[in-house]
Parts: C-alpha cells; structure tokens; sequence
C-alpha cells in the first residue's frame, strides 16, 4: 500500500480511512450537525462560531465539515453560545437528564417573559 499524495493517513485502513467510525470521528460528526442545526451551514455560520471561540476561521470550518472536532476549550466555548451542541455533548456523554433540565429552565424563562409582556400590556391599557 502506498501514501496517499495528500493527507496523513493510509487510505482504507479501517482505522479512519473506511471502517467503522471512531469515537473522535463520531464526536466530530456530531458536532458538526449540533453546529449546522444552531448556526446554519453557510460562511457566515463560520465566523460566528470562530468568533464564539476565538478559533481561526479554518478551524471552525472544519468543526462544520466534521473532518475534526472542537478542544475542550472550544467545546465549553460553543456550548456556552450553542444549545444544539450543549445538547449534542451531553447525549454523547449520556446525561439525557441534564438535557431535559437545560430545556426546563429555558421554558421557565420563556413563561416569565411572557407574563411580563401580559402584565406590561395590560399596564397600557389602564
């Protein structure tokens, strides 16, 4: 088997080139889909997610292609601004409860922004 002209692995090997996926390859491509779900898939969702981490843009359009996945830095820094990868990151490391609680607390906000548009509007009306 020869090296391939570009890139650093062997083509094909099962390892990362045709087998079955790895856990770094997984976690990448599920990111990857967290961040296209939050931000969209065009250039613009690049730099925004760049901006979030501090990243270089080439960096981010990789976390987007799901070739590699974010640091633990940027990981923190893309849950902090992401939901869809907070959520991607706690189902990956199995903590489906904590997912739930995060959409809780989301729709306690939502019901107390609400209720102080209701109560501002009937303030008017008075």
């Amino acid at each position: 088997m020869s090296f391939p002209k570009k890139g650093k692995s062997f083509p094909g090997n099962g390892a990362n080139g045709g087998g079955s996926q790895s856990s770094e390859t997984r976690f990448a491509v599920e990111i990857a889909v967290a961040l296209k779900r939050s931000l969209g898939s065009t250039h613009a969702a690049v730099k925004t997610a760049a901006a979030w981490t501090g990243a270089n843009e080439r960096t981010a359009k990789n976390w987007f292609s799901g070739r590699y996945g974010p640091s633990g830095e940027h990981l923190v820094a893309l849950a902090r601004n992401s939901d869809e990868v907070l959520h991607a990151f706690l189902s990956m490391a199995g903590r489906s409860d904590l997912i739930a609680a995060v959409k809780l607390a989301h729709l306690e906000y939502a019901a107390e922004d609400l209720l102080a548009t209701i109560r501002q509007m009937n303030g008017r009306t008075m």
